[in-house]
């Protein structure tokens, strides 16, 4: 699974972690994330991150 980064301040979202402080179970892709999550750092949704060129 990919990994996506916040543009805004460089959080990355790995699905291997998850996000399980927001509700997020590890092993979710970011496609599966629902639309209303926000990132656990700076707040803003998942419009605002990219897909990390690995």
């Amino acid at each position: 699974m990919k990994k996506y980064t916040c543009v805004v301040c460089g959080y990355i979202y790995d699905p291997e972690d998850g996000d399980p402080d927001n509700g997020v179970n590890p092993g979710t892709a970011f496609e599966d994330i629902p639309e209303d999550w926000v990132c656990p750092l700076c707040g803003v949704g998942k419009d605002q991150f990219e897909e990390v060129e690995e």
